[in-house]
């Protein structure tokens, strides 16, 4: 194939590592450009105080921090001082005007004691002011003469003791009751008023009067006390009331038309939307999804137990699966624009997981399906950019897993197909779901349309699959299960050819398939491939099918009048004319390679000892076939099978017990032989392979024409009868 040799020179030119980088490079990059324009943001040409040209609208959900933090000092600012009204503070004051009278008939009790012993002793009279202001200044905690005038006090101490008496009970009574209610510092100077009027009025005399009424004054004070640290909890607690003030989603930041003054430009400006202030974050976002998709390849190969090669190629077909599914994608994404409806319903998202599963396997199907969902929900995210569309990711989604779901382990074409219309309707009932789940608020037009988008998708996709698999196969070599199912079809060519020029090799073909898929199945191999594989792996012998004598009926053996040297040539250059024969007619390279190696080196042993008799001197290796030898399980039960199938024909009326004998001779000889030394039969496999040999034979009993000679020589696999 062109493809293929074009690969092959770029591999010679370059590494391994080199190549498998350049794929993941170029993946990168191509994803990249496809998405690019689905996260650019869109900006605009404005100035401060222009008109809008059009209406410009929010293309994500933000927070305008600055007015978040305006409403915020709004709800604080709106918070009302918090005082506390403590009724302790009347009683103290009480206390502290008794405390007063009582100090004070304390000192006119004391000066008068000491006036009698000063005038015993012709003394001086004591200082009743300063006794008191002594007693008074005692309290730590306030100063009563800092504040009492001296004058006060003075006439407290002068007065006489009923009156005394009189101005504590009416100025007790009058502080308890103005201080029962609510003080608060700017309610002092009023409260204050309220007692000098009461006492006023209560007839005491002008001197105790006036000491009364300061030290009622200095008795009232704020009851009610501003709480800073309460106040400052409750503007906390209402700032965070306030919700984050939002540019939502598709708000319209200005009309069209309307003056752009410093908010709205503001918002421009938070928005990214300003071709002055571009942001890169929608790019820094979309490199980050790059790289962890195409991260995703890297370790799903990475850890795929398959040759270098192998893998290089299945990482080549994998991507351009992707990026042409992606292309498409872009492509429908851009039919939006003249489509009044959402046409993205009708990308085919299942031809991609579709083709993955025939060529590769069931999970990168399913890798590939949650890939192409991601990046569905960002091409096809709504007209506001740095968005993506969930709607959309879920419909491609269970798109990718229906088909994965439907596709059936036989691969024929009508089952892909199939595949394709059980998945429109898994789109039918997705389609279903997302417009239901929101109410029922849709067009019934709309809800049509997005049906046959829906059932055209999943046709799509298993049409388009169809087509593009040949040249994806052809391109890679690759031999999918559709392409073996094709080639088992009777009517192909070859298979016409075999049965028309050789119908004895035909039988012996059919009942080695048999036999090696029932084999392979066991084992775990591919079965229909080594079913396959053996209907055309003697091919060759279409050349000259009388020398086998699969095919010589009532005829004479053509190598009875041939040397030996002769006849080994004839019958080795079966395998050479069988590969040339599939190449020819471009056969897949596992089939030619079965051919090839469906002999290994075994020995022509009938043609040997026929030769020994005539020549000591003959090299064995002489007799052996080119080669090579068996390199996968399928070629090697192919082996056995052919050799099995030939022997068993080859005796009349085998017991069972004669059969498994045979079975486990001849697998014994190939072991022995070093035949399976190149491929990855283990020990266990091969007891599971004879037995599977031992019972698919127990029905199947065909007489064989015996070569002359030695009977044991019959038994075992020779050219002749291969």
């Amino acid at each position: 194939m062109d493809f293929q040799k074009l690969i092959g020179k770029v591999r010679t030119i370059l590494s391994y590592k080199l190549f498998t980088a350049l794929i993941y490079i170029v993946l990168s990059m191509l994803m990249f450009a496809v998405l690019y324009t689905n996260v650019k943001p869109e900006t605009y040409d404005v100035e401060l105080f222009s008109v809008a040209e059009k209406t410009i609208r929010s293309p994500k959900t933000i927070e305008d921090e600055v007015k978040t933090e305006e409403e915020r000092q709004k709800a604080a600012d709106e918070v009302e001082k918090v005082y506390v009204h403590k009724q302790e503070i009347a009683q103290n004051r009480i206390l502290l005007v008794n405390s007063i009278f009582d100090f004070v008939k304390e000192v006119n009790q004391e000066t008068k004691d000491l006036e009698k012993e000063n005038q015993k002793q012709e003394g001086k009279a004591p200082d009743k002011l300063a006794l008191l202001k002594e007693k008074l200044s005692t309290d730590e905690t306030e100063n009563v003469t800092e504040t009492i005038s001296d004058q006060t006090l003075i006439r407290l101490l002068d007065a006489k003791e009923d009156e005394l008496d009189k101005a504590r009970n009416l100025l007790v009574s009058h502080i308890e009751a103005i201080m029962s209610d609510k003080i608060r510092e700017e309610q002092v100077t009023a409260a204050q008023g309220t007692l000098a009027g009461r006492i006023s009025s209560a007839g005491l005399s002008q001197e105790i009067e006036q000491a009364a009424i300061e030290l009622g004054e200095y008795a009232i004070v704020p009851n009610e006390l501003y709480d800073e640290d309460l106040t400052e909890e409750r503007k906390r607690q209402a700032m965070e009331e306030v919700e984050p003030f939002k540019i939502l989603q598709g708000q319209i930041i200005v009309q069209e038309g309307h003056l752009i003054d410093r908010e709205i430009y503001r918002h421009l400006e938070l928005l990214g939307l300003l071709k002055s202030t571009p942001t890169v974050l929608p790019f820094v976002g979309l490199a980050i999804f790059v790289f962890l998709s195409v991260g995703a390849f890297y370790v799903s190969f990475a850890k795929l137990n398959l040759a270098d090669l192998q893998k290089q190629n299945l990482l080549l077909l994998t991507s351009i699966i992707f990026v042409a599914s992606l292309l498409i994608m872009k492509i429908v994404s851009l039919m939006e624009e003249v489509d009044r409806f959402e046409i993205g319903y009708i990308f085919p998202a299942a031809m991609a997981p579709l083709l993955i599963r025939i060529l590769v396997n069931e999970r990168f199907a399913l890798f590939m399906t949650v890939i192409l969902a991601a990046c569905g929900s960002i091409v096809f995210r709504d007209d506001i950019s740095g968005t993506i569309d969930m709607e959309i990711a879920i419909y491609f989604l269970f798109s990718g897993l229906a088909a994965n779901l439907f596709l059936s382990d036989k691969s024929e074409r009508f089952n892909v197909l199939r595949a394709g219309v059980l998945v429109s309707s898994i789109n039918i009932l997705i389609i279903s779901f997302l417009q239901f789940i929101g109410g029922g608020q849709f067009a019934k037009m709309e809800f049509f349309f997005h049906i046959v988008y829906g059932v055209a998708s999943g046709i799509l996709s298993s049409v388009l699959a169809i087509g593009v698999l040949p040249f994806l196969e052809a391109g890679f070599g690759i031999l999918s299960t559709i392409k073996l199912i094709e080639l088992s079809n009777p009517n192909h060519p070859l298979l016409k050819k075999i049965l028309t020029e050789a119908p004895g090799t035909y039988h012996h073909s059919v009942m080695v398939a048999n036999l090696a898929e029932s084999a392979c199945e066991a084992i775990g191999a591919n079965g229909l491939l080594a079913r396959v594989g053996a209907y055309y792996h003697d091919v060759g012998k279409t050349r000259r099918p009388h020398f086998f004598i699969e095919n010589q009926m009532n005829m004479e053996n053509p190598h009875d009048r041939l040397p030996p040297s002769r006849s080994k040539d004839i019958i080795i250059a079966h395998v050479t004319d069988g590969v040339a024969e599939l190449k020819k007619h471009k056969m897949p390279r596992e089939i030619v390679d079965i051919a090839g190696q469906h002999h290994g080196t075994t020995l022509l042993k009938f043609f040997y000892y026929k030769e020994k008799k005539l020549n000591e001197d003959v090299s064995e290796s002489d007799f052996r076939y080119p080669g090579p030898k068996p390199r996968s399980m399928e070629a090697a039960v192919i082996s056995i099978a052919d050799s099995v199938e030939a022997a068993v024909r080859s005796m009349k009326n085998p017991t069972q017990e004669e059969i498994k004998k045979l079975v486990h001779q001849i697998a014994q000889d190939r072991l022995l032989d070093g035949q399976l030394s190149e491929c990855d039969l283990t020990l266990k496999q091969l007891e599971i392979i004879k037995e599977t040999f031992c019972k698919t034979l127990s029905g199947i009993f065909h007489s064989r024409i015996e070569y002359p000679g030695n009977k044991d020589q019959k038994v075992m696999l020779d050219g002749a009868r291969n």
